[in-house]
């Protein structure tokens, strides 16, 4: 099957549905506090919310797209993955730290892949704090107020930028690379996981470098957003693959500055 073959309008009407159901599943146990959190193996938070949240959205793809396979954070591969397979992408909580301890920016994320690991749309549901964005090729970029467009910024000195400095950075050298980057630009924040992607697309803020170490579901939903919304996305040396584990996000004007100044 090629892009030719699939509406993509209805994937993404299908896909949102996805996110509806995710909300219902993740919120109301958010506001009651009313779950457990265990650690994984690399130290990072799990709630039974994550792993729930998975199972209910996988659920219902085998059940509606019963051709086509997933590719989740918590239970990894169901089905064929790649080959002539489209793959659904799922992270049921981005951002489960602040989930565990009651900061409400946090999200699921949904992505399908073509068959030559393209993602076609993405969609990104923070239902804690009413917002969500989705975007598909050719069909362009939303939020809940309408189409999405990157900023117009075309200076780093007068730009807005998000950074992660995490221990990812300092193990390949670039630690000081991201916070010099923050020292140049107008203003520097720590938005984090998918909100600093996000805010590009909305042209809130102008670029976001992402932590070094990231998973395939971290990001995939977040490309076809922020490309729809006329940014560039890409990882952190310019390479064009949700798979190379981090990620760098600008309203295009400004990525290969952002890139050059990150570069170790």
């Amino acid at each position: 099957m090629t892009l030719r073959d699939v509406d993509l309008s209805s994937e993404l009407e299908f896909a949102l549905s996805l996110a509806d159901l995710a909300d219902a599943t993740t919120l109301q146990p958010f506001h009651d506090r009313g779950f457990t959190v265990d650690w994984k193996a690399n130290r990072t938070e799990v709630t039974e919310l994550d792993r729930r949240t998975e199972e209910v959205l996988a659920d219902a793809i085998a059940h509606f797209r019963p051709d086509d396979a997933v590719f989740g954070e918590e239970f990894g591969e169901r089905g064929a993955v790649g080959g002539s397979r489209w793959t659904w992408v799922l992270d049921p909580i981005d951002g489960t730290s602040n989930y565990a301890r009651g900061v409400p920016v946090w999200a699921t994320l949904i992505a399908l892949l073509d068959p030559t690991d393209v993602p076609v749309l993405g969609v990104v549901s923070a239902p804690a704090i009413d917002a969500r964005w989705h975007g598909a090729i050719g069909e362009g970029a939303y939020n809940r107020r309408g189409p999405l467009r990157v900023s117009t910024v075309a200076r780093l000195d007068e730009a807005q930028i998000s950074t992660t400095p995490n221990a990812g950075w300092e193990a390949v050298g670039g630690y000081q690379c991201v916070v010099d980057l923050g020292r140049r630009a107008y203003r520097a924040r720590g938005f984090g996981d998918f909100w600093q992607h996000m805010l590009v697309a909305e042209g809130a803020i102008d670029a976001a470098v992402d932590a070094i170490g990231l998973e395939p579901y971290d990001t995939a939903a977040l490309w076809p957003i922020v490309a729809e919304a006329g940014g560039r996305i890409t990882d952190r040396l310019g390479g064009n693959s949700f798979r190379n584990g981090s990620a760098v996000s600008t309203n295009g004007l400004l990525h290969d500055t952002v890139l050059g100044a990150i570069a170790v």
